[in-house]
Order: C-alpha cells, then sequence, then structure tokens
C-alpha cells in the first residue's frame, strides 16, 4: 500500500507541475497564436512558392521571413516545405523556411521568455539566422545536385506524411488593398480565426505532451543526474558538451515545437549550458517521427543527409551563441526557470489568461460560425494538387 501511495504521489506531482507551466503560459500561448493567424491572414502561400525559386542570400532572406510568419507546427511545416520543393521552390529555400517557420515564431519567444527569461529568447533568435547561415553553406558544399534531384523523385511520388491537409490550406485574405485594411475586414477576421483554431489543432498535442514530460522529469528525475549528463562541475567542458548534446535530448524525447520549450526549462534547471538550450530548443526538427517523414517524403539518403546537416549546425548555432553570449555577459546566472507546481492566484497571470482566453473563444467562435469545422477533417488528407486553392474558398466571407 505505501508503495501505490508513493506511485501516486508521483504522478500527482507530476501533473502538478505540468498544471503550474500551463497555467503561466496560457496567455502567451492564446497571444502568439493570434499574432500569427494575423499575420498567416495576409500572406499568401502562393506568393511563397513564387518568391523561393532559388539559393542566392536575397532568396534564402525571404525564405526566412515567410517561414517566420507562416508559423506552424513541425509536422506541418516539414509538409508544406515539401509541397514549395514540389512546386519550384529551392530545396535550400525550403529546408531555410521549415526551420524559420518553427524556430524563428513570435510564440515561440513570448513562452521562452516567459519560461526561460529574454536572454533565451534573445539567443534563440540570433542563433537561429546563425544557423540558417551555417547550414545554407554545408548544403552548397556537401548537397549534390543527384541527391536533390533523388530526393525530387522521391517526394513527387506523394507519399502521406502527417498535417498534409494543413499545410496544403492558404486561407489568407484575396483582396487587394493595404494590410491593415485587409486584415481587420470581415474576412480578414475570419482568416485570423482560421489560422489560430488549425495552429491550436495541429499543435495542442505536442504542447501537451511537453508539458506533460517536462511535469514528469521535474517530479521524478533529481537535479544531480541532469547535472551529472551535463557535466555541470566542468565549467569549460559543459559549455561544449551542452550544444551536443542537447539535439540528442530532442531527438529521443518525441516532442516538437513549442512543445520544447518546457523540456528545455527543465533541462536549464538541472545544468545544462546555455547554448545547450538553444541546440535543444532548435532540434524539433530532427525528432524520430520527423526524420522517418524525412525518409518517406525524400529518400532514405536525403533523411540521412538532413539529419547530419541539421545536427552539425544545430551544435554549431548553440557553440556560437554560447560563447557569444558569454563574451557579451548576457549568460544568465542563476538556474531558475518557471517549473512550479500548480497554483492559481489573482496575480497578472490570471488576469492575462482570463484576457486572452475570451480573445482565443472569440475567434473559435467566428470559426465555428463561418463553417470552419469541416476544415479540421481535411488537415491530414493532401489537397488537389492541380489547383492552388484555399481550403474551402472562403465563401463564407461576408459573415
Amino acid at each position: 500500500m505505501p508503495l501505490a501511495l508513493d506511485a501516486g504521489q508521483e504522478i500527482l506531482d507530476a501533473l502538478s507541475f505540468a498544471g503550474g507551466m500551463t497555467w503561466e503560459i496560457l496567455w502567451a500561448l492564446i497571444l502568439g497564436f493570434a499574432l500569427s493567424g494575423a499575420v498567416q491572414a495576409v500572406v499568401s502561400k502562393q506568393e511563397m512558392r513564387r518568391l523561393l525559386g532559388d539559393e542566392s542570400p536575397k532568396t534564402l532572406a525571404v525564405a526566412t521571413a515567410l517561414g517566420a510568419a507562416s508559423s506552424s507546427c513541425s509536422y506541418a511545416a516539414v509538409a508544406l516545405a515539401r509541397s514549395l520543393f514540389r512546386r519550384g521552390a529551392s530545396f535550400t529555400a525550403a529546408m531555410v523556411f521549415e526551420f524559420a517557420s518553427t524556430n524563428l515564431v513570435a510564440e515561440l519567444g513570448i513562452v521562452m521568455a516567459l519560461l526561460l527569461g529574454w536572454q533565451f529568447t534573445l539567443g534563440e533568435f540570433i542563433g537561429g539566422p546563425l544557423m540558417i547561415v551555417f547550414l545554407a553553406l554545408v548544403f552548397r558544399v556537401f548537397l549534390k545536385q543527384g541527391l536533390v534531384d533523388e530526393a525530387r523523385a522521391q517526394a513527387e511520388k506523394g507519399l502521406l506524411g502527417s498535417m498534409e491537409g494543413h499545410a496544403e490550406m492558404d486561407m489568407s485574405v484575396r483582396t487587394e488593398g493595404p494590410l491593415w485594411k485587409r486584415l481587420t475586414s470581415p474576412q480578414g477576421f475570419t482568416a485570423t480565426a482560421e489560422h489560430f483554431v488549425m495552429d491550436w489543432a495541429a499543435i495542442w498535442r505536442d504542447i501537451a505532451g511537453g508539458l506533460l514530460i517536462a511535469g514528469a522529469l521535474a517530479a521524478w528525475v533529481p537535479d544531480s543526474w541532469w547535472q551529472s549528463l551535463f557535466l555541470e562541475h566542468h565549467h569549460t567542458a559543459a559549455k561544449i558538451w551542452g550544444p551536443v548534446v542537447g539535439p540528442a535530448v530532442s531527438v529521443l524525447s518525441f516532442v516538437c515545437s513549442i512543445g520544447n520549450v518546457p523540456l528545455a526549462a527543465v533541462l536549464w534547471n538541472g545544468g545544462i549550458s546555455f547554448g545547450g538550450v538553444i541546440s535543444f530548443i532548435f532540434a524539433d526538427l530532427i525528432i524520430l517521427p520527423i526524420l522517418n517523414i524525412y525518409r518517406r517524403y525524400y529518400g532514405l539518403r536525403m533523411a540521412g543527409f538532413l539529419f547530419a546537416s541539421f545536427y552539425a549546425t544545430m551544435v554549431a548555432a548553440g557553440l556560437a551563441i554560447e560563447f557569444l553570449f558569454e563574451g557579451l555577459g548576457l549568460t544568465p546566472t542563476s538556474r531558475h526557470a518557471k517549473v512550479m507546481e500548480a497554483s492559481v492566484t489573482w496575480n497578472y497571470t490570471t488576469y492575462l489568461n482570463i484576457v486572452f482566453l475570451v480573445l482565443a473563444a472569440a475567434l473559435v467562435w467566428r470559426f465555428v460560425r463561418t463553417g470552419g469545422l469541416p476544415m479540421l477533417k481535411m488537415m491530414d488528407k493532401p489537397m488537389d494538387h492541380g489547383h492552388d486553392h484555399p481550403a474551402h474558398g472562403h465563401a463564407h466571407l461576408g459573415a
């Protein structure tokens, strides 16, 4: 009986940690996805494809900006990158777009600032472009045209991965006029609501999984174990080892996108280096399920190349951020990321959660009222590749 009670208490402790982190970041998630939905409402995927046709520095900069504007869960980002590649985008530009759409987005930065601190958000948004530069250089030196042709032939087979329909949907406002006018029109409100709800539907499993795993690790794994793994007591070695081992931990966690941030908070409290946190968060695109999707999309050889090149550039970017921030005196000195047990009190977090839950309810109501529910059933179904059309034509936009 005591063992059963102990096990039950440990489970309650894990759930309490998960609940506490959920309550802490809820308003930030809603804000981030609402901002993302507003941006996507005025950014057309057709325009994205047109702009990503080569591998010039200008094109890769555009791919980075469009990716950051086109926030996606990792699975949808991977599917959209293949769609862009099949429709004429260069492979390098498609991969840059894929990385930016999960690692350089507003909601990720907000949640990182909230749980980890502003230095981590700054590190992510400096390290991300650095990794893109490193990746472009690696692709230029090591990626051969024969392998790209092989990957294109495999991509044309159209084997299914995950979130195929969500990646293909283009719900942006197609009318002319200034961005603000388009965004504040009934069509813009509807498009924002559609992106908001569809993005939540795509990513909630990752967020929930990340919070539950983070809660379990916080409750069950002693700090001494993490400190041993991350060589915390070996100051110089830890700075190098953190960015090397960070992606490996991410690969084995099976959690991607924003779900990585609660895990990163646990790792930081456990002793991983600053650069290790950055490389860990970057590695959402090489977790084992996504590596299998790369194999299906592009073939085994290209999947192996992507894993090796992504891993190497994630480590390089993490190391660069580690030593850059140390040189500038910006590395945090305390390890007090917000990994707390559930506690709801009348503080600013509670007030913000109430305000943004009202906003979320308004967007969900708009989505349902304008006929959006059938779109949820289409998220995993590939759309007609012969047409570039929105998910349902916005026939209800005047509502």
